[in-house]
């Protein structure tokens, strides 16, 4: 008769965070609190110098030509469609199984998003499915205009079977890097693929401010000249009166110089914390690989491991399983519970494959994260996998 080794929350700790942002703060606290710092004396609150030298670093640490900064990733997504000018009869391509905004912001404009099952294996848009939509895009009387990838949980799609696709029907791509910034696909660096790429610096993204802020970066010097003036009012003309100036309608989505100091420091250790999260996702492959089906990652390929998502056998409770879990200390989260075209505020809009996506509608009942981070220690994540064996079983 064998034992069963029981689970242990690890000694000193009466908390696991999902995301452990506390961690990485005590690690640079010092260096935030002066870069903070700088910003108040200097009293430039709105694209202040830390705003240009925030893009610069991040155009030379991804290759990108331009980088423009913004708001939130959700306008970044949206200047874009309104720089390439997208508007009503229009269909933008995007996956189901993502957040809200991929989605959103093509209904912003006008446009229509026409909505793309998911692979099995990888979470990310399907080539055979966005062929499906783009052919159902045309027989709606629609024209087809660009496909929005996501990156889904960190690991960039498949963009050279895409690319190929949109060079077919003279698509262009934007690349939704919200979850994979610091990732990699076949020697490209996420921000450096596509026609233009967008990315977000929540707080919980794997680098992400202290408040809401994303970024564009694309290698069209028109492209990026557009988005500037989209970015203040459509202004027509830099400097202190530019915004006064408007040529185009635009928007309020400028980064704040406070977030911007904050990241440059996060920007500093990101590459170390970028290697750190491979180890972390190893270890749980390695721990897990019996029980669940871990994720895959295409060849040649970087996740960032925004989250680790597993999927479940179908003969498992997800919500029994999930409380067991927290019982025990250990928070998950579900991404995502309902694909986009299921969901109420998208159910008229059209779907590639005939009346549902059955592999996202699948994935969204099986789906599950587990906590992730750079600072995530051995005798947590153990105690994470042991726990998570015991469950199952």
């Amino acid at each position: 008769m064998s034992l069963k080794l029981k689970a242990v929350l690890p000694s000193e700790k009466n908390k696991i965070d999902f995301i452990d942002l506390k961690a990485q703060q005590r690690t640079i606290r010092s260096k935030i609190d002066l870069a903070i710092q700088r910003v108040l004396d200097h009293g430039t609150y709105i694209m202040g110098p830390e705003v240009r030298e925030l893009e610069d670093r991040l155009g030379q640490f991804c290759g990108a030509k331009h980088v423009i900064s913004c708001a939130n990733g959700t306008d970044a997504l949206g200047l874009v469609l309104m720089a390439k000018g997208v508007g009503k009869g229009d269909a933008i391509f995007v996956p189901s199984f993502t957040f809200a905004a991929t989605a959103e912001v093509v209904a912003w404009v006008g446009a229509t998003p026409v909505f793309i099952d998911s692979l099995e294996d990888t979470f990310n848009m399907d080539p055979q499915s966005l062929r499906n939509g783009i052919k159902k895009a045309k027989e709606l009387g629609l024209t087809p205009k660009g496909i929005i990838p996501v990156d889904l949980f960190g690991q960039p799609a498949d963009y050279d079977t895409i690319q190929t696709i949109a060079d077919e029907h003279n698509l262009w791509i934007m690349a939704d890097a919200a979850q994979s910034f610091g990732g990699s696909y076949k020697g490209r660096k996420v921000g450096s693929i596509g026609d233009a790429a967008t990315t977000s610096f929540f707080p919980a993204k794997p680098l992400g401010c202290y408040g809401d802020g994303g970024a564009i970066f694309t290698n069209d010097a028109e492209l990026a000249t557009i988005i500037k003036s989209l970015r203040v009012h459509g202004q027509g003309t830099d400097g202190f009166y530019g915004k006064y100036d408007n040529v185009r309608v635009g928007l309020n989505a400028r980064l704040d110089t406070l977030q911007a100091a904050i990241l440059i420091e996060k920007l500093n250790i990101f590459e170390e914390e970028i290697k750190q999260r491979q180890v972390v996702a190893q270890r749980y492959n390695e721990g897990l690989k019996n029980v669940v089906r871990t994720p895959y990652v295409l060849g040649e390929t970087l996740s960032a491991w925004a989250q680790y998502t597993i999927v479940l056998p179908e003969n498992v409770k997800r919500e029994t399983l999930i409380k067991s879990l927290q019982e025990k200390g250990i928070p998950t989260v579900i991404y995502y519970v309902k694909p986009l075209h299921l969901q109420l505020a998208y159910k008229d809009y059209p779907v590639a494959e005939g009346s549902g996506l059955p592999v996202c509608e699948r994935l969204s009942q099986r789906v599950l994260s587990l906590p992730m981070h750079p600072y995530l220690d051995e005798e947590t994540q153990d105690y994470i996998i042991e726990s998570l064996v015991e469950e199952m079983g």
